[in-house]
Protein backbone atom coordinates (compact mmCIF):
# COMPACT_ATOMS: atom_id res chain seq x y z
CA UNK A 1 0.00 0.00 0.00
CA UNK A 2 0.99 3.63 -0.86
CA UNK A 3 0.78 6.30 1.87
CA UNK A 4 -0.63 9.70 1.35
CA UNK A 5 2.88 11.10 0.22
CA UNK A 6 3.68 8.08 -1.54
CA UNK A 7 1.01 9.21 -3.82
CA UNK A 8 1.82 12.81 -4.10
CA UNK A 9 5.03 11.54 -5.35
CA UNK A 10 3.50 9.64 -8.12
CA UNK A 11 1.81 12.74 -9.36
CA UNK A 12 4.80 14.62 -9.26
CA UNK A 13 6.71 12.60 -11.65
CA UNK A 14 3.30 12.18 -13.86
CA UNK A 15 3.13 15.77 -13.95
CA UNK A 16 7.05 15.78 -14.37
CA UNK A 17 6.78 13.19 -17.21
CA UNK A 18 3.60 14.99 -18.87
CA UNK A 19 4.86 18.90 -19.29
CA UNK A 20 9.05 18.06 -19.60
CA UNK A 21 8.82 15.22 -21.55
CA UNK A 22 8.67 15.45 -25.10
CA UNK A 23 10.41 14.01 -27.89
CA UNK A 24 13.16 10.78 -27.61
CA UNK A 25 15.35 12.87 -25.57
CA UNK A 26 13.53 12.94 -22.43
CA UNK A 27 10.99 10.29 -21.91
CA UNK A 28 11.35 9.32 -18.08
CA UNK A 29 10.90 11.58 -15.33
CA UNK A 30 11.06 10.63 -11.62
CA UNK A 31 10.85 12.17 -8.45
CA UNK A 32 12.43 11.21 -4.99
CA UNK A 33 11.50 12.02 -1.47
CA UNK A 34 13.53 12.66 1.46
CA UNK A 35 13.08 12.15 5.32
CA UNK A 36 12.48 15.69 5.69
CA UNK A 37 9.90 15.67 2.72
CA UNK A 38 11.76 17.73 0.46
CA UNK A 39 11.36 16.23 -3.05
CA UNK A 40 13.33 16.31 -5.95
CA UNK A 41 13.03 15.39 -9.60
CA UNK A 42 14.51 14.25 -12.69
CA UNK A 43 14.52 12.74 -16.12
CA UNK A 44 16.27 10.97 -18.26
CA UNK A 45 18.83 12.38 -20.91
CA UNK A 46 18.62 9.72 -24.27
CA UNK A 47 21.45 10.40 -26.43
CA UNK A 48 22.87 7.45 -28.64
CA UNK A 49 26.11 7.17 -26.70
CA UNK A 50 24.36 6.46 -23.47
CA UNK A 51 22.73 8.85 -20.96
CA UNK A 52 21.78 8.99 -17.31
CA UNK A 53 18.31 7.43 -16.61
CA UNK A 54 15.48 9.95 -14.56
CA UNK A 55 16.50 7.88 -11.30
CA UNK A 56 19.75 8.58 -11.51
CA UNK A 57 19.49 12.58 -12.58
CA UNK A 58 17.00 13.00 -9.21
CA UNK A 59 19.84 11.28 -7.39
CA UNK A 60 22.49 13.65 -9.04
CA UNK A 61 19.52 16.94 -8.26
CA UNK A 62 19.72 15.72 -4.82
CA UNK A 63 23.14 15.91 -4.28
CA UNK A 64 23.47 19.42 -5.49
CA UNK A 65 20.82 20.11 -3.33
CA UNK A 66 21.98 18.42 0.18
CA UNK A 67 19.42 15.76 0.26
CA UNK A 68 20.91 13.26 1.57
CA UNK A 69 18.39 10.73 3.15
CA UNK A 70 15.77 9.07 0.21
CA UNK A 71 13.23 7.27 1.63
CA UNK A 72 10.73 6.81 -1.84
CA UNK A 73 11.55 6.90 -5.35
CA UNK A 74 9.13 6.46 -8.44
CA UNK A 75 9.96 6.60 -12.55
CA UNK A 76 6.70 7.49 -14.75
CA UNK A 77 6.64 7.24 -18.45
CA UNK A 78 6.13 9.84 -20.85
CA UNK A 79 2.52 9.28 -23.14
CA UNK A 80 0.64 8.47 -19.98
CA UNK A 81 2.93 5.11 -19.76
CA UNK A 82 2.70 5.35 -15.83
CA UNK A 83 4.90 4.33 -13.11
CA UNK A 84 7.88 1.84 -14.86
CA UNK A 85 10.40 0.25 -12.48
CA UNK A 86 13.64 1.11 -12.21
CA UNK A 87 16.48 -0.90 -14.65
CA UNK A 88 19.26 -2.92 -13.67
CA UNK A 89 21.86 -0.03 -13.10
CA UNK A 90 19.64 2.33 -11.05
CA UNK A 91 18.53 -0.67 -9.40
CA UNK A 92 22.13 -1.26 -7.71
CA UNK A 93 23.00 2.38 -7.99
CA UNK A 94 20.18 3.42 -5.28
CA UNK A 95 21.12 0.02 -3.66
CA UNK A 96 24.32 1.03 -2.88
CA UNK A 97 24.16 4.90 -2.37
CA UNK A 98 20.23 4.76 -0.45
CA UNK A 99 19.89 1.17 0.62
CA UNK A 100 17.28 2.42 2.74
CA UNK A 101 14.89 3.60 -0.01
CA UNK A 102 11.46 2.33 -0.94
CA UNK A 103 10.97 2.32 -5.17
CA UNK A 104 7.12 2.39 -6.19
CA UNK A 105 6.58 -0.15 -8.75
CA UNK A 106 3.29 -1.84 -9.96
CA UNK A 107 0.51 -0.22 -12.44
CA UNK A 108 -2.65 1.66 -11.73
CA UNK A 109 -4.33 -2.09 -12.57
CA UNK A 110 -1.64 -4.23 -10.52
CA UNK A 111 -2.01 -1.84 -7.80
CA UNK A 112 1.14 0.33 -6.79
CA UNK A 113 3.44 -0.90 -4.25
CA UNK A 114 6.51 0.35 -2.36
CA UNK A 115 9.21 -2.08 -1.90
CA UNK A 116 12.87 -1.85 -0.19
CA UNK A 117 15.07 -1.25 -2.99
CA UNK A 118 16.93 -4.75 -1.95
CA UNK A 119 13.91 -6.46 -2.82
CA UNK A 120 14.03 -5.78 -6.56
CA UNK A 121 18.09 -7.43 -6.37
CA UNK A 122 17.70 -10.63 -4.73
CA UNK A 123 21.18 -12.22 -4.12
CA UNK A 124 23.11 -8.71 -4.99
CA UNK A 125 25.67 -7.62 -5.00
CA UNK A 126 26.53 -5.00 -2.73
CA UNK A 127 29.31 -2.37 -3.42
CA UNK A 128 30.15 -2.02 0.43
CA UNK A 129 30.64 -5.22 1.49
CA UNK A 130 33.52 -6.04 -0.53
CA UNK A 131 35.79 -2.56 0.03
CA UNK A 132 39.02 -3.24 1.67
Amino acid sequence: MLTPEDHALVAAAAELARTRCRGDNHTMAAAARARDGRVVHGVNVYHFTGGPCAELVALGAAATQGVEDLVAIVAVGDRDRGVVPPCGRCRQVLLDLHPGVRVIVGSAGDGLRAVPVAELLPETYVWADHQI
